[in-house]
């Protein structure tokens, strides 16, 4: 039986990355609707059914990030997308935050809701569904120099430590991702100062929880300046700002960092992973670092898709093009 550390090796292991098909009901009628595609529980299941049952997606995936919709779900062929994946040598994982609300100290920042039960609903993932890792997503938000406030980094980090805590002793491996979120007018440099601040608080706040640090993944956004800025940064650019928050902020110990695309289109996502695996070999960087991609991955093969049953090989021939083309950053 592989221990936890082992888990989260195999997690970042060589050449593979995570999908992250772990949108909610709420995140995926929206995504579908913004390609003219309908909504509901059955569309959910086709939508999931269009990337997880695609031939040779082993090749390119160590593990899934399911939403809890997608455990209790079959494909055409009445196999469990769970069971489907894990045959194929996919772990699958869940998310198990339930979304965020507004931080009381500062209501334009926001907290992530999830720890009141989630020692009873990890019991029943690992139990029913054989879960190997789990997913909790805190958002920070940047706004000048007035946000994010530390009070409200401190609050995610702590909530983060906690579900790590409670996470590992359930016998699975934490993903941690603190999104250091796209949307605003900030500069790169903001962004990479925000990201290291954010890590290295988290990271203080997983030591006071005792929580192993060989059995935690760490998802993080680059350094990225903001989507309203004007500004298009150049790969090399991001690749030397994240490498060098991550250097700054993560210990050694940890067995990988995986990326978000965080609504990055899907070149730009590629790109710029391809340069910052570059940026962290030239600096002899001591984790693996891959992807966990959701957008970036799947909105070529929605586009084609539109829900219609004719275009599913063409548009699994798109995703299949893409996943190879990310994976290939990080070779």
């Amino acid at each position: 039986m592989l221990d936890l550390s082992d888990i989260a090796q195999r997690l970042v292991a060589p050449g593979k990355g995570i999908l992250a098909a772990d949108e909610s009901d709420e995140s995926a009628d929206k995504r579908l609707a913004s390609y003219g595609i309908g909504k509901g529980e059955e569309m959910h299941r086709k939508f999931r059914e269009l990337f997880l049952d695609t031939p040779e997606i082993e090749d390119y995936l160590s593990g899934v990030i399911l939403y809890k919709e997608t455990l209790y779900q079959k494909d055409d062929q009445g196999i469990r997308f769970e069971e489907g994946l894990r045959a194929r040598g996919i772990l699958p994982g869940i998310k198990v935050d339930e979304g965020l609300e507004p931080f009381p100290e500062s209501p334009k920042e926001s907290i992530t809701n999830g720890l009141l039960g989630l020692s009873d609903r990890l019991l029943i993932y690992k139990m029913k569904h054989d879960t190997g890792f789990t997913k909790w997503r805190a958002a920070i938000t940047i706004e000048g120099d007035s946000l994010p406030t530390q009070q409200a980094i401190h609050e995610n980090a702590k909530r983060l430590a906690a579900y790590a805590q409670c996470v590992q002793h359930a016998g699975m491996v934490p993903i941690l991702e603190p999104e250091v979120l796209l949307e605003g007018k900030h500069s790169r440099v903001r962004s990479r100062e925000v990201l290291t601040n954010v890590l290295e608080t988290l990271v203080a706040a997983l030591e006071d929880r005792a929580v192993d640090m060989s059995a935690v993944i760490v998802k993080t956004a680059m350094a990225i300046s903001g989507n309203k800025s004007g500004r298009m940064d150049a790969p090399e650019e991001v690749a030397q700002d994240t490498v060098a928050a991550l250097m700054e902020a993560v210990p050694a110990q940890v067995p990988g960092i995986v990326f978000l695309s965080g609504g990055q289109t899907p070149d730009q996502a590629t790109r710029n992973l391809a340069a910052i695996t570059r940026e962290a070999r030239a600096k002899h960087a001591p984790w693996p670092l891959t992807f966990s991609y959701s957008r970036a991955l799947q909105d070529e093969a929605l586009a084609i898709w539109k829900g219609k049953d004719e275009n599913v090989p063409a548009a699994r021939e798109a995703f299949l093009a893409r996943l190879k083309q990310v994976a290939e950053a990080i070779a």
